[in-house]
């Protein structure tokens, strides 16, 4: 296979050919190796990849047929005629600008930093000279004179560009804010942090000062601060206090592409804020070929394309898919290590525990070949894990062994590392086809993660993440029929599978008052926003007219979920505020108990011993206050198989929902421990948030659902010893079998007390259920009198 130069090339050359590859141990160890391999040409993933990944701009279609590879097809011409007719600014070359250079927006003291006053340092210009390669840097010019001619630019730019990192930079060094400063929307923390920490550095500033971040329950920010980078739903709260936001001159929506929950809102209410604020400037960013849809949003914006830099990359499939993916994923990294040439490994999973099970597996096997192979650096990624932590996917790979042979580092990631990031050095992606995706159903009212097959432009993307410095390799763990047949094209944007409870509750405190025909991008199925203001209504934080409460302008104070927000402010009245906050704080961080695959039993009885008899909520706040008593101490966490990154998070998360409370002037009270009602009190206060997720125990000896009727089981890692006759739970699991998860048993007659309306009898059907709470009702009525 020849090796392409680096240059304006596309992701049209990403397939060179389509391979398939078997992962069975009895295989010739050689079954990696191009040479060994049954191979068979793929036209159509080629075209596939055509669609996906655009075209260069930057050079007319005769410079397009001497720079990149022959791939001027029909679709692609045909491409180019659509994407004139929206609007599309080619960047000019960079000679042809080279003689306006003395009169652009960048001039300045080349040795004294604009921002600091002081000379910059050495380091600075180490790095200057790497920005200087990036295909972002040759399109600064036409960037900034786009985003002066027009208030809304879009702007296409494969990973890897530099676009996240430099338009910002070139925005404010030409003074595009005037006086104000730029944001800069990620949709995941993990991005948010990293870049901030990036362009400081080439900023050559202290990240926290005049470049810093903000994302839920942590803000590195400061008055000084003139580029922040955050995530889309900080920008949102924001906007909550400030709907003009008026702090920003420039608003960069980056990866908008991902079409979060909060980019969608955003994307509604920066439309309306437009024609009032004349000086702001927007700026969406897409990785992807979508961004026509953009375009047509904002009625004609001009687009520009920054190529990406791209070299061939090959496709393997496996004969037939695989029974056991994480399995096949830790086969193919050991096989890569042993029979492929130098470079870096990519994997992608679905989540932290089994990311963590991988990276334990990996370094195992490597452990047990010795010096045959070359060491190896496992790291993982995903968005929970502390920073610092997720800098060392940026660590050089381990050097050469005492027998030469050279180190290796692989990277296990979640689709965080498809767009958000670019990591030098990957030559090799293992994609099993499988990400944890959101779905909901309004009328079960069931919101769940599952893992689900990723889209075509996923696993493209995810491909494309192998040939940013050398040709590379990428091995899909499923069948080229798969790929062809049975994924859809994209994946559907968050507002189509989400809870929008939250969104509702932002909606109408930014003033939007006619959600149904607010201006969404895709607007949400009427029965998914109708079951939101539903929702809303009976937790109280809206009147039957639609109209925000009072309850209801508190609750959207907190950064959490309605119910968990309702939860704190019952906490007030129930004199539970301290054991409230601590639980909900436990609920908004990665899982607090240990469980590793190899001493399960250990890990569950080292967590009977902080289980409460009611359930796993108090269990949750025996466990945080345990780990208080015992002054945070991560020897103590690791003898008790707590994670002690999850629980200094929590303490972190409580702190800040203190910081809220106090703000919007709540007493920070709690009864005493030996009180009667103690514990009462606190399963009141969650009840009063959960009252919607509340199960029965059937006669036959099963739980259903109070109205939904869903048969579930609750789940094994529940500490409850017995089976409650009522219970309310968090989490609703689906799987191949319904659970229940982080379950506490309730009495019925707090049902009646806590959520009156909900539980109005003439309003549900007959059940077994509604005749035990008809009798409940009865004896408490009698009690009354």
């Amino acid at each position: 296979m020849s090796s392409k130069k680096l240059g304006n090339s596309t992701d049209d050359d990403v397939i060179k050919k389509s391979k398939r590859f078997s992962l069975n141990p009895s295989d010739k160890e050689d079954s990696l190796s191009t040479t060994n391999i049954s191979s068979k040409s793929s036209q159509k993933d080629r075209k596939d990849l055509k669609r996906s990944h655009p075209k260069s701009i930057g050079t007319d279609s005769s410079e397009s047929s001497s720079s990149s590879s022959d791939s001027s097809s029909e679709d692609e011409r045909s491409s180019s005629k659509k994407s004139a007719n929206h609007h599309h600014v080619p960047l000019e070359p960079e000679q042809k600008r080279a003689k306006n250079e003395k009169s652009n927006d960048f001039d300045h003291n080349p040795h004294l930093n604009p921002f600091t006053n002081r000379p910059f340092s050495p380091a600075y210009y180490k790095i200057l000279e790497k920005r200087k390669v990036l295909p972002a840097w040759e399109a600064r010019q036409k960037v900034v004179e786009l985003v002066k001619q027009y208030q809304v630019l879009v702007l296409q730019g494969e990973t890897g560009s530099g676009k996240t990192t430099q338009v910002p930079q070139f925005l404010l060094l030409a003074g595009i804010a005037k006086g104000k400063a730029i944001a800069c929307t990620q949709p995941r923390r993990v991005a948010a942090m990293s870049v901030a920490k990036r362009v400081s550095e080439e900023m050559d500033v202290a990240l926290g000062q005049e470049v810093g971040y903000t994302i839920r329950f942590e803000d590195r920010s400061g008055p000084k601060t003139v580029l922040k980078y955050l995530t889309d739903g900080m920008l949102l709260r924001e906007a909550m206090n400030d709907p003009m936001l008026s702090r920003y001159g420039v608003i960069i929506l980056d990866e908008a592409h991902e079409r979060t929950l909060s980019t969608d809102i955003l994307f509604g209410l920066i439309k309306e804020v437009l024609p009032k604020r004349k000086d702001l400037k927007i700026v969406v960013m897409s990785a992807t070929l979508n961004a026509e849809k953009f375009q047509e949003y904002f009625e004609g914006a001009p687009m520009i394309d920054v190529p990406g830099r791209m070299y061939p990359v090959e496709i393997f499939y496996t004969p037939e898919p695989e029974k056991d993916y994480l399995i096949a994923a830790i086969r193919t990294v050991i096989q890569i290590h042993i029979v492929e040439d130098e470079g870096d490994i990519l994997l992608f999973l679905t989540g932290e525990e089994e990311i963590e099970q991988a990276c334990r597996e990996i370094r195992d096997e490597v452990k047990k070949l010795g010096n045959e192979v070359g060491d190896m650096l496992v790291v993982p990624l995903y968005s929970s894990l502390p920073p610092a932590q997720q800098q060392r996917i940026f660590d050089q790979a381990p050097p050469k062994n005492k027998r030469g042979v050279p180190g290796r580092k692989v990277v296990v990631s979640t689709n965080i590392a498809e767009t958000s990031l670019t990591i030098d050095g990957i030559v090799y992606v293992i994609d099993p086809g499988f990400a944890k995706n959101k779905i909901y159903n309004p009328r079960l009212r069931v919101e769940s993660l599952l893992v689900s097959p990723i889209s075509k432009a996923s696993a493209k993307q995810r491909a494309g993440r192998a040939g940013r410095t050398r040709p590379g390799k990428c091995f899909r763990l499923y069948p080229e029929r798969a790929f062809e047949k049975e994924l859809k094209e994209n994946t559907y944007a968050e507002i189509l599978r989400s809870n929008l409870n939250s969104v509702v509750l932002t909606l109408l405190k930014l003033g939007i008052q006619d959600i149904v025909h607010f201006d969404y991008m895709d607007p949400p199925a009427p029965e998914t926003l109708m079951r939101a203001l539903e929702e809303l209504n009976y937790l109280g934080a809206l009147t039957d007219d639609g109209k925000l409460t009072q309850i209801g302008m508190r609750m959207s104070e907190f950064p959490l979920d309605p119910q968990m927000s309702k939860v704190l402010l019952s906490a007030e009245k129930l004199q539970c505020v301290n054991e409230a906050v601590s639980i909900i704080a436990t609920l908004n961080v990665p899982m607090i108990f240990l469980r590793p695959k190899d001493q399960q039993s250990e890990a569950d009885a080292a967590k009977s011993r902080f289980a409460h008899e009611d359930g796993d909520h108090l269990t949750y706040l025996n466990a945080f206050n345990a780990y208080k008593l015992k002054k945070e101490s991560p020897d103590w966490c690791y003898d008790h198989y707590l994670n002690s990154r999850a629980l200094k998070q929590a303490n972190d998360v409580r702190e800040q929902l203190l910081q809220i409370m106090v703000k919007i002037g709540m007493k920070i009270q709690s009864k005493p421990m030996n009180d009667p009602d103690y514990y009462q009190n606190i399963k009141k206060a969650i009840l009063s948030g959960y009252f919607m997720q509340v199960a029965h125990l059937q006669r036959a000896g099963h739980y259903l659902t109070f109205r939904d009727d869903q048969v579930v089981a609750i789940h094994p890692s529940s500490t409850l010893d017995h089976k409650p006759e009522w219970c309310m739970y968090n989490e609703f699991v689906l799987t191949s079998k319904n659970y229940i998860r982080t379950v506490t048993e309730i009495r019925p007659d707090w049902l009646f007390e806590i959520a009156p309306e909900y539980f109005d009898l003439d309003e549900i059907k007959n059940s077994e259920a509604k005749r035990k709470l008809e009798r409940v009702y009865k004896r408490m009525k009698e009690s009354d009198e």
